[in-house]
Parts: C-alpha cells; sequence; structure tokens
C-alpha cells in the first residue's frame, strides 16, 4: 500500500468518527481513537473496499455483516471499558468490532460458530497486529465459562431474550450489551452486574442478524 493510500484512509477514518460517531453524541475518547485507528477497509470483502468508511453495515461471507460504524462505536462505549478487562464477544464476524474491543480492553475472548468467518478473523487481526484476542469457534449462547467472569459482554446479534448463561458470566461491576427483540427489530439492551443485583436498561432501536444458538434461535 502506497503512503497516498494510508493517507486517504486516515482521512476517511477521521471524516467517519467526526461525521458519523461523535456527531452522533459518542464521547468516550477511547472509543473515538479506537474507530480512527482500525482500518475497516481490511475487514469487508474486497467488493466493497470503497464503501469500508461509509454510515451503513456491509454484507460478509456466510449471510452475515459488518455493522455499521456507528453501532459498533454505540455498543463500545455502553460497555464503559477502563483498559484492563476482560471481555467476551459473541459474534466474531468479520473481526472489526473484536479489533475495536482489543484497543479498549485487556483480552478478549471472541466466540463466532461459523468456522470460515473465525479462520478469516484471526486472519484479519494479525494482519493489523491485535494480540490480545482468542477466536473460539462455538455456541456463543453459552458463553465461555472457563474464563468468566467478564468485565464485559457484548453479543453482536439480534437475541430473542438475554441467554442467562451470559448473565452469569458477569463480574461484579460488568456490563452486557445486547441487541434483544425480534428477527426483524431488536432494542439494545444493557445488562449490569451492581451490588449483587441485576440491573437492566433499553438504550434505542436496532437491527441486527439473528443470534443462533440453543439460546437463541434455531438455524
Amino acid at each position: 500500500m502506497t503512503e497516498f493510500n494510508r493517507d486517504v484512509h486516515r482521512e476517511l477514518r477521521e471524516a467517519m468518527v467526526a461525521e458519523q460517531i461523535e456527531a452522533r453524541g459518542i464521547e468516550d475518547e477511547r472509543v473515538l481513537q479506537a474507530m480512527r485507528e482500525v482500518p475497516r477497509h481490511l475487514f469487508v470483502l474486497p467488493a466493497y473496499s470503497d464503501r469500508a468508511y461509509d454510515d451503513t453495515p456491509l454484507a460478509i461471507k456466510e449471510g452475515q455483516t459488518i455493522s455499521q460504524p456507528y453501532i459498533v462505536a454505540w455498543m463500545s462505549e455502553l460497555l464503559r471499558l477502563e483498559g484492563d478487562e476482560t471481555v467476551l464477544e459473541i459474534g466474531t464476524g468479520s473481526g472489526y468490532q473484536t479489533a475495536v474491543l482489543a484497543r479498549l480492553a485487556g483480552f478478549v475472548y471472541s466466540i463466532e460458530r461459523i468456522p470460515e468467518l473465525a479462520r478469516t478473523a484471526v486472519e484479519r487481526l494479525r494482519k493489523v497486529g491485535v494480540t490480545n484476542v482468542e477466536v473460539i469457534v462455538g455456541d456463543g449462547t453459552q458463553g465461555l465459562p472457563e474464563h468468566a467472569p467478564y468485565k464485559g459482554i457484548m453479543v453482536t446479534a439480534g437475541a430473542p431474550d438475554v441467554p442467562p448463561l451470559l448473565v452469569e458470566q458477569l463480574d461484579e461491576g460488568g456490563r452486557l450489551v445486547i441487541p434483544v427483540g425480534t428477527t426483524a427489530m431488536q432494542m439494545l439492551t444493557v445488562i449490569e452486574r451492581k451490588g449483587g443485583k441485576i440491573l437492566t436498561r433499553k438504550e434505542g432501536s436496532c437491527v441486527f442478524v439473528p443470534l443462533v444458538g440453543r439460546n437463541g434461535w434455531n438455524r
């Protein structure tokens, strides 16, 4: 890649953050900086490389999508990460959200049910120098109890209900961010374990591909 292309992509990311993310109210400077740094064009299919920084989700393989940049930033801000946490991501997909989380947390475990997506995500993460991530093939609705509890759990697919095992794997003070609703529309929901209680709040509507698994939607 030429220096010219690197500069163009950097300018596109700066514009993306200013116009699509900051303008919509995202304020966490660590999230904004992560969005400026992660090269989204390396996580999309070649056919969509010229649209990598557009204000839209894009199709990836296996009928899945890479989320709209604003949604990535919004969900990341809702986790309120400080930098040393262990985080669980459900739905690696392209690996883009994973790369953003890797800049915000101490270590990220990411579960992907589709082996081909997991493989290509690992390749992309290595290409951009991410080393504090482990990608696991499996049913994300079951969580990953062997590394629990987690200060942050992010689910990047729409669930019919909140998988109870994910709530169980939340650490004290931890937050679970998950879209909950129908296959057509969900409500972005934040669940927090605080003082021995489980607190739930709804942040706004969103649309994700279905969360498939034992505690999600059937295929």
